[in-house]
């Protein structure tokens, strides 16, 4: 069981060293047995899973039954972001080009090496041009203000002007920053899923300025744009690729 060493001597999951309680998934009137010993309970005792449910994108893609493929022909990543000024101004919804680890790799002194650079795996996600576009006329047939362009992933909210400036040159045309977006995109490539990543713009990348942030406008902005994709771009046509 769950928290048992392999020589049966640990306690169970639940039991303290010294605890006279019963073992997790003993019945209240069943009699435990010492912390080690072979249980005996009334009804069966909790079966640990062999390996612990996964979080996210990738727990929710398991679900699907044995032999059916994969349960869902898109992911979508969605949320607030940090625009990259004057590309995506505050309140606009930015639509990923594609979905880019900005920040994982190592620095060297020549510069960044990303990690596909360093041969460890890769750091870029891109989003199929047909898939974009159609998110992109959907948005222009609502008048809902959007771009198109990189969304970088980072692992620590950019707070200063040089950094913007570094992510931006190392990024031509990167639209917007945020925090999950490729750890989506991982989930979903390990499946053969489409990704996508939608943000609406809360405040500027750069300098941090909470007295800026329009994270209500964000909100709104965010739910216009679903409300314009759910009926359009995201039903179940068998691929995404295909007309509505």
């Amino acid at each position: 069981m769950y928290g048992a060493a392999p020589d049966g001597a640990a306690p169970l999951y639940g039991a303290t060293p010294d605890s006279d309680a019963p073992l997790y998934g003993a019945t209240p009137d069943s009699d435990a047995p010492p912390n080690g010993a072979a249980p005996h309970f009334d009804a069966p005792p909790y079966a640990a899973p062999t390996s612990a449910p996964r979080p996210g994108a990738a727990g929710l893609l398991d679900t699907a039954p044995p032999g059916a493929g994969a349960p869902y022909d898109l992911v979508v990543s969605a949320g607030i972001a940090g625009g990259f000024q004057p590309l995506a101004a505050l309140g606009a919804v930015v639509v990923a080009t594609v979905v880019v680890a900005a920040d994982l790799g190592a620095q060297t002194p020549d510069g960044y090496l990303t990690v596909d650079e360093l041969g460890f795996g890769r750091s870029a996600h891109p989003v199929p041009d047909a898939l974009t576009g159609r998110i992109a006329a959907a948005l222009d047939a609502g008048g809902l203000p959007h771009v198109r362009g990189p969304v970088l992933t980072v692992s620590t909210v950019t707070g200063t002007a040089d950094r913007a400036a570094e992510l931006a040159a190392r990024h031509p045309g990167a639209a917007a920053e945020a925090m999950e977006g490729f750890g989506v995109a991982e989930a979903a490539a390990a499946y053969g899923v489409p990704v996508v990543e939608i943000r609406a713009v809360s405040n500027a990348v750069g300098p941090r300025d909470r007295a800026a942030w329009r994270i209500g406008e964000a909100l709104g902005a965010l739910r216009q744009a679903f409300a314009l994709l759910s009926p359009t771009v995201f039903v179940s046509t068998g691929s995404v690729e295909s007309s509505p």
